[in-house]
């Protein structure tokens, strides 16, 4: 029912008779906190939010192990699991099993099951000209991983990282549900802008992003100026610069934000105009972020089908 044409956060197949679907996702990923047992949860809740940004809900997941077992002792291997299971029980999915494998570098995962109805479906596809965009989590995972890796980030800046990364999506997800949001993406690898772009190509679509409205964790911008951005959110920045016009003076460190590639971001929902207001109230209720940073446009000669406008005024 979902592949992989418009480049969304996982597949969905149809499964029997009834409307249900499967949502089938894995993600890996590289520790960006020294501490095992937070990265372990971090890296497990990154992957569940896939099937959170399809509509769906988490049913089983599968361990997915890369560890050097000649170079650091297994007790850290435990404590890396020992905090994804604690992500997966959170979320109601079991860890049924799983696969390792001796690399230099450790890397941990999971390979995750959801299920959905198939009429509840959020795909890159369902979004409308005039929704608004709203943003469930703050912007920077990315920035703060590189400041962490240099021993520059402050225990504040931490900790406001970790609380943001080790969030699920699903109070997330609740909020759009009440709300008619019908598309919806969560922001990690590829940035917002990259991930707000794959929405726009499966909508045909354009957008308009005010970056005075971003949310950003505590520290960023300092740590953008100092230069301690990942080589990855300026190679995704290089790649979507075709698609990007300014409205403005352009703002390079915000522009830059918006590139971060993130690990364990919010959703990025398209919710109609006067629902947006309402969905927001919704997820602050919820503990979560809720911050409507721009909308989505009906492409034309100047702005065609995923073209995103940065409005930088202050």
């Amino acid at each position: 029912m979902v592949g992989t044409e418009f480049a969304d956060d996982a597949a969905v197949v149809r499964f029997g008779d009834d409307g249900r679907g499967l949502v089938l996702t894995t993600d890996v990923i590289a520790p960006i906190v020294d501490d095992p047992e937070l990265f372990g949860e971090i890296a497990a809740v990154n992957a569940l939010s896939d099937v959170y940004a399809m509509g769906g809900a988490p049913r089983f997941v599968l361990n997915l192990v890369f560890f050097p077992d000649d170079r650091l002792p297994l007790s850290v291997l435990h404590a890396i699991l020992r905090g994804g299971a604690r992500a997966c029980a959170r979320a109601g999915a079991p860890v049924v099993g799983g696969h390792s494998v001796r690399d230099p570098e450790p890397k941990f995962g999971l390979a995750v099951t959801g299920e959905v109805r198939l009429s509840e479906v959020l795909s890159n596809r369902m979004a409308r000209a005039g929704q608004v965009l709203v943003l469930t989590k703050a912007l920077g995972t990315g920035i703060v991983g590189t400041a962490i890796k240099q021993g520059l980030a402050s225990a504040a800046e931490i900790a406001a990282a970790v609380a943001s990364m080790t969030c699920l999506n699903d109070q997330a997800l609740a909020a759009a549900r009440a709300h008619g949001v019908g598309a919806c993406t969560d922001v990690t690898g590829f940035g917002l802008l990259g991930h707000l772009r794959n929405i726009l190509r499966g909508s045909s679509l354009a957008a308009s992003v005010h970056t005075r409205d971003l949310p950003r964790l505590p520290g960023v911008m300092d740590h953008i100026a100092a230069g301690r951005v990942p080589g990855g959110s300026r190679s995704n920045l290089e790649f979507l610069r075709p698609d990007l016009r300014m409205r403005g003076l352009e703002d390079p460190a915000m522009t830059l934000l918006l590139a971060d590639a993130q690990t364990s971001g919010g959703l990025l929902l398209c919710v109609d105009a006067d629902r947006a207001a309402a969905l927001c109230d919704e997820l602050r209720d919820r503990g979560q972020l809720g911050c409507a940073i721009g909308q989505l446009t009906a492409p034309d000669a100047d702005t065609p089908a995923g073209t995103m406008t940065l409005d930088h005024a202050p």
